[in-house]
């Protein structure tokens, strides 16, 4: 494993250059409640069988997640949870929707392969049209991140840099290519986090990607808010913005007076249980946007 931290850019803490006024854009967001959710298996450094799951406590913590989204405006649709399949709980990998188009997933680990399909039909059921079924593995929104500019993409642990293309062209976004090399941040949205999308803002942990996409990141992003390992290592960055609340796990304490100092209202949510399936936040979340 690369170990070389040349091009880490340093903690910027302050609020970027041209920050925009904050407003909170409504948004809709896909999640599947946790009713079959349990580690049965390990697929993720995060996951331990020996561990056992409080499913009440679960229920109770992705319950409280729903509600906040609510109550902050915006429009939750829930996708039916089916037997057999515990990490339908994680719906932001199901899918990728830009502008009410679905870039399908396909799995990389046979024990989830099933979702897919549950997600593709959900779609066609709500009416969207243009739904492509990938021939490579991606993983949905686990790994790929949309701002205005970019689809930014991760591969090296799950999505096959060959989905890189085939999204290019679906979606018709640009996308770069992002090298995950630390096994703990096996998908990108477990280190990097769309802040703003209309205007570029991102944040992300540098130490969980290659010399090279670290560079790439301080290039394109020169103003990102750079998290520290305490909070990376929180699943911190595992978070939803809608560009002015950020909802993100209760113990990436580092990052509440950082947000706050760019104007963001950093919103603690406790996910514990669902963390020792590897998820949190934003597993749980796939926004639908343009649908």
């Amino acid at each position: 494993m690369p170990t070389d931290h040349q091009a880490t850019p340093t903690p910027h803490r302050g609020a970027p250059r041209h920050a925009p006024g904050r407003r909170a854009t409504p948004r809709r967001y896909l999640m599947c409640p946790p009713a079959h959710f349990q580690v049965t298996y390990s697929i993720n450094p995060w996951m331990d069988p020996g561990k056992p799951v409080d499913l009440r406590l679960a229920q109770a913590q992705w319950e409280d997640l729903r509600d906040r989204y609510r109550a902050l405006g915006h429009t939750v649709e829930l996708l039916t949870p089916r037997p057999g399949l515990p990490d339908m709980v994680f719906a932001a990998n199901g899918a990728t929707v830009v502008d009410g188009r679905v870039l399908g997933a396909r799995f990389a680990y046979r024990e989830r392969h099933e979702e897919a399909a549950a997600h593709r039909e959900w779609f066609r059921a709500e009416g969207f049209t243009e739904i492509h079924e990938p021939a490579h593995v991606n993983e949905g929104e686990g790994d790929f991140a949309v701002t205005a500019s970019y689809l930014l993409a991760g591969r090296g642990f799950r999505s096959s840099p060959l989905s890189h293309g085939e999204a290019q062209e679906f979606l018709g976004r640009p996308v770069i290519g992002l090298d995950l090399v630390d096994p703990r941040y096996y998908h990108l949205d477990t280190a990097l986090s769309v802040l703003d999308e209309a205007g570029d803002e991102i944040m992300y942990y540098p130490g969980a990607f290659s010399p090279g996409s670290r560079a790439v990141l301080a290039r394109l992003f020169p103003d990102a808010l750079i998290a520290e390992e305490a909070d990376a290592a929180a699943l911190g960055l595992n978070a939803v913005s809608d560009g002015l609340h950020v909802l993100l796990p209760q113990a990436a304490t580092g990052l509440f007076d950082p947000l706050r100092e760019r104007g963001f209202v950093p919103v603690p949510m406790d996910l514990g249980e669902l963390l020792k399936g590897g998820g949190s936040v934003k597993c749980c979340t796939q926004e639908l946007r343009g649908g």
